[in-house]
Parts: structure tokens; sequence; C-alpha cells
């Protein structure tokens, strides 16, 4: 275990022998630190947090700080990050609340860039980008692989569903369903992600499908309901990904981005 002179690490702390905490850093008592995990410099990880193996840290990063929720009134709620995550200058993430599962939860992969936010009861899932100053407010759920653009801000209990995208700036209100590009403000559907598609090596086949599908959710100008309902009479809705799009709308609650 490397710890800088510097550093401030609470006696408590769990640390694995494997981990590296850099210059300035504090590490509060109720912190548990995977192997492989570096902190750079002048990092502060405080609260119930729970951090996995593998994960790096850069300088003046928050994790597991208390939330911004002003109902929080000092609860011993957690944050919980997996492994193999880069959290990049600036970035915040905070624990969770007890009017939620009291629990902010980080999966694996994920790359926050600098100055990006995680609120409280946040759920995010694998291979994620957040670039620049993208925001999650309380409660949001972000799926695999999404990408969110600078500046792109996610209403609080949004979901952000697997393979979408989020341009730059986008302000985000409503949920967005698997595999649909967004931007804007308020943010609207420009088409699905066949780009990203195509390098995950999809089938052509697959990716027709979905158009057709987007093509009657979105262009043909039908109510939601009829669309979603013919969808599931035809054909393509034999293709697993077009069922998978099919569901991530009918399981929203507050509405998709259209």
């Amino acid at each position: 275990m490397l710890i800088h002179p510097t550093a401030i690490v609470d006696p408590k702390a769990e640390l694995d022998s494997d981990v590296e905490i850099g210059p300035f850093c504090i590490v509060g008592p109720d912190v548990q630190i995977g192997a492989g995990t570096v902190l750079k410099s002048h990092v502060v990880v405080n609260g119930h947090t729970t951090i996995g193996q593998h994960n790096e840290i850069y300088q003046f990063a928050s994790v597991g700080e208390a939330n911004q929720d002003k109902k929080y009134k000092g609860e011993p709620t957690r944050l919980v990050i997996g492994d193999r995550n880069v959290i990049r200058e600036n970035a915040t993430l905070h624990r969770g609340t007890v009017q939620d599962q009291g629990v902010t939860q980080i999966g694996h992969g994920n790359l926050f860039m600098a100055s990006t936010h995680v609120g409280h009861d946040c759920v995010v899932g694998n291979n994620n980008i957040l670039a620049n100053y993208a925001a999650l407010a309380g409660h949001v759920k972000v799926g695999d692989s999404v990408i969110l653009g600078g500046y792109t801000g996610i209403h609080q209990f949004c979901q952000v569903n697997s393979f979408s995208m989020c341009g730059m700036g986008s302000m985000v209100t409503k949920d967005v369903p698997r595999y649909v590009m967004v931007s804007g403000d308020p943010a609207k559907a420009h088409g699905m992600n066949f780009e990203g598609m195509r390098r995950r090596g999809m089938p052509a086949d697959v990716i027709k499908a979905l158009r057709s599908a987007y093509k009657m959710v979105y262009i043909k100008g039908m109510p939601l309901e009829h669309a979603l309902s013919e969808i599931e009479a035809s054909d393509i809705y034999r293709i697993q990904e077009v069922a998978d799009f099919v569901i991530s709308i009918r399981q929203s609650n507050r509405g998709i981005v259209r």
C-alpha cells in the first residue's frame, strides 16, 4: 500500500494492500477501497462509500460526500462503486437518501469526465461515458453503454436506457428509450445510434428492423400505443433488440423523449 505522507486516511478505513493514495487526499472512516484503485491527489472520499478494484480517481474529485437533498439529515446512506471506473477532475458523486433505496450505485468501466455530477440515489450501469459537465439529478437511472455529451443535464427520476446517446447540451426531462439519440433544449429524438450499433458489430438485419421500429414510433405520426402495438404484432418484434426497444418505452414512468 502506498499512502503519501500528506494524505489523511482515517485508521478505520478499509484499504486493500494494493491501493495507492496520492498527496493531499482525505479518506474517511467508513470507506472501503479495493485492490488496484488509485487516488491521484487532492481526492476526498467520505461517508459510507465502497469503491471496487482498479479505479482511477483524479484530483479534486469528491466521492461519497453528503448529498444535496434538503431532506437529508445525516442518515448513513451509501455510495457503491464497481471496478475499472475512471473519475476525472472535479467530479462529484453523492451518496443516497432514505427516501429512495439509500444507495447511489455505479457499475463497471464507466468514464466520468471532468466536472461531471452523479446525484443521490442514481443508478449507473456499465461502460458509460459522461462527458465534461454532464450532470445527473437525483434518482436518475442510466443503462449500459450510454454516451452523455458535454453539458448534458438529466432531470430527476428520468431513465436513460442502454445504447442511447445524448448530444452536447441536451436537457433531458423525459425518458430516453434504448438505442435512441436525443439532443436539444428540451431534448428531442434525432434517430437511433446506428453508428454505435455498427461499431459493436450489430448485424445489418437487426439495424434494419430497429430502423423500422423507430419510424413507427417517431416518424409516422401514430399515437404511441398504436405504434407499439403495431411493432408487437409485426415480424420484427421477434428480434430481441426490437423487443428491448419496445420494453424500454413501455416501462417508462415519465413518458419518452419524442
